[in-house]
């Protein structure tokens, strides 16, 4: 809702141009050139019975690099007009250049959805079992948990922390010089926990087609202690 205001804040930020950090429409969402957000996320976020009735859309993502994008899970939050949190698109994305959606209402303070596992993520695990993802909401720090379950065991976690900072050319130099490959350095990391759980012994699993629909819509579970955990990452 805010790209202009973002693509003003610091020359280091461009949105829909070069820049050392860039935001391109085209990465997120539909994936089409010149393709609105908003239209899209709001009908995502229909499927789930969710009416924002004009409220603010906030996206939290990684943006290009250096040219370089590439984001594993990225989250669309979804207000109403008194601000009050209302539903959440967890945006996944393969190394395939595919994405799938997971849609959930949502309340204010901490959230847990359930949703069958219906996406190729990686080459290690089975398109089966389910997605429980643990929510806080947003405000000055982010928290999500993403556990991938198998018959009552959990597989495989993610845990996703970080703390909002404004935008400026110092913030963003800053970042630029302490982590100068940052959404490179996610890439090589998936790809560094794939080679552990290869060398660990886990079989091959060949790339499936993509599901025939872009979203699956995740269900509300009472929060309370996470099932047996076998590996984490």
């Amino acid at each position: 809702d805010r790209l202009d205001e973002a693509a003003a804040s610091s020359a280091l930020f461009s949105v829909n141009a070069p820049g050392l950090f860039a935001f391109r429409t085209q990465d997120h969402g539909p994936k089409q050139a010149g393709a609105p957000l908003r239209p899209w996320a709001e009908a995502e976020l229909a499927k789930a019975g969710v009416s924002l009735d004009g409220g603010a859309i906030r996206l939290v993502t990684f943006p290009r690099h250096l040219f370089y994008k590439f984001a594993p899970l990225s989250l669309w939050y979804g207000y109403g007009p008194d601000g009050d949190l209302r539903g959440i698109i967890y945006e996944v994305n393969n190394t395939f250049g595919e994405s799938h959606s997971y849609v959930a209402a949502v309340k204010a303070g901490r959230n847990r959805h359930s949703a069958p596992k219906s996406f190729h993520v990686s080459p290690f695990f089975d398109v089966t079992g389910t997605y429980r993802f643990t929510l806080r909401s947003p405000e000055d720090k982010l928290g999500v948990v993403v556990e991938s379950l198998k018959d009552g065991n959990c597989l495989h976690m993610a845990n996703i922390t970080a703390r909002k900072r404004p935008a400026t050319r110092a913030n963003l130099l800053k970042l630029a010089v302490t982590n100068p490959l940052s959404t490179l350095g996610v890439t090589v990391g998936i790809h560094w926990q794939a080679l552990k759980i290869w060398l660990r012994g886990a079989g091959y699993r060949s790339k499936p087609n993509p599901p025939e629909t872009t979203s699956t819509i995740a269900l509300p579970l009472q929060i309370r202690n996470a099932g047996k955990r076998r590996d984490a990452a």
